[in-house]
């Protein structure tokens, strides 16, 4: 055998060549397994989506049921009966300070209930506040109010 023959061995006894790239079936599998998660991730996504608003608004009415309740909670026990304002709210729209509706929740329903009761065999009132939200769910709080030893406008025991 010639020398230069022996250093050149014929292209059908040499080794593989590696392969770079894919095949078309790889690519059309891999594509088809990208919609499919695509698709499922998109109707995940539009579910949550659509409930959204829901964590809000209940948020929302956790912090208009929180402002009545600690303004009720703040009057005087002599204050705490069914003729205040704040204390016999039925399903009105929250109001501010002032009296007047809030506007931008308008949408939201507020009844209170101020109730006597006892708490641990101490007398005191029970406070209820209800909030609707727009999507027609409610949201109650509970407190309850002692007398401290206050004293009302002539001077005597408003405990009594």
């Amino acid at each position: 055998m010639p020398p230069l023959a022996a250093r050149h061995p014929s292209p059908a006894l040499a080794t593989p060549r590696k392969q770079h790239g894919m095949t078309l079936v790889e690519l059309v599998i891999t594509i088809v397994i990208i919609g499919i998660a695509a698709a499922a991730l998109f109707s995940a996504m539009a579910t949550i989506t659509a409930r959204s608003a829901d964590p809000m608004l209940r948020q929302q009415s956790l912090y208009i049921a929180e402002a009545y309740l600690e303004t009720l909670l703040a009057l005087p026990y002599v204050h705490l009966d069914k003729d205040h304002e704040l204390a016999q709210g039925e399903g009105g729209s929250p109001k501010g300070l002032d009296g007047k509706v809030i506007d931008e929740l308008k949408h939201y329903g507020v009844a209170t209930d101020v109730s006597p009761g006892t708490l641990n065999g101490v007398t005191a009132k029970r406070i209820t506040v209800t909030v609707e939200d727009p999507s027609g769910k409610k949201l109650q709080l509970v407190g309850w109010r002692t007398c401290y030893g206050e004293y009302d406008e002539a001077g005597g025991d408003a405990c009594i």
